[in-house]
């Protein structure tokens, strides 16, 4: 994904989870392109994720429409996430990893390494993250040599921020979302240590934790447009 296509991506997410695109509002590709001023190709991408994350739904083909989400289901799709991730890990270990896996994973610590180094973070640095993330986590899921947790994963993406690719970046709060971001890169350090040691019960505790850094991106307990329950 370039890095406009994500820019936008995370503006409509954003948007979205602020309440500024309140649930029930259409989304279409043309205006939304004029709200923004950019073309229509990365708005028609952006909204086909944000419906595959589970923040909008397709009217048909008239567009789409912001999701009522509750909290609830928002936490309970990050729980069964953890679950799966730390299975993954867990498995990942006992399966016995190769020297090839252990090099992709240090490749992704080295290049998170070299954003953070500098104290801070810009818009272009979390769309680099997004891709090291990304592998990050497949390359977990991969060598977990588990072929049933890929699938279960997928299914569970079309739930509100199941994926770890459903970034929320707040670029007004820079200095914040800088110690966030960090953090979760910190988690990734210690994941891959308790791999390294062959500690399994070790490592799917700590994905399991990691997993619920996204609840803290999207300040569930702030959503007070959210309501209780699904509607």
């Amino acid at each position: 994904m370039s890095q406009t296509s994500h820019k936008i991506l995370n503006t409509l997410r954003q948007m979205i989870v602020s309440g500024e695109l309140p649930p029930g509002m259409k989304l279409a590709e043309i205006p939304t392109a004029e709200m923004l001023g950019v073309s229509r190709t990365p708005i028609r991408s952006a909204l086909a994720t944000l419906a595959q994350e589970g923040l909008l739904e397709r009217i048909h083909q008239r567009g789409f429409h912001v999701r009522h989400i509750s909290k609830e289901e928002l936490v309970g799709a990050v729980e069964v996430r953890s679950v799966l991730e730390g299975l993954a890990a867990r498995q990942a270990v006992e399966s016995g990893l190769s020297a090839a896996v252990l090099d992709q994973l240090q490749a992704c610590l080295d290049q998170g390494d070299q954003l953070f180094v500098k104290g801070h973070i810009t818009e272009e640095d979390i769309a680099h993250y997004h891709d090291i993330n990304k592998r990050f986590h497949a390359t977990i899921i991969a060598a977990s040599g588990n072929p049933a947790i890929e699938p279960a994963l997928a299914r569970n993406e079309h739930l509100p921020f199941a994926s770890p690719n459903a970034i929320r970046f707040d670029r007004h709060a820079l200095d914040r979302e800088y110690q966030r971001f960090a953090y979760a890169h910190q988690q990734h350090h210690t994941v891959v240590d308790a791999m390294r040691r062959g500690q399994g019960a070790r490592a799917e505790a700590l994905m399991r934790e990691h997993a619920h850094v996204t609840i803290r991106y999207v300040d569930v307990d702030d959503l007070t447009h959210l309501p209780d329950t699904v509607n």
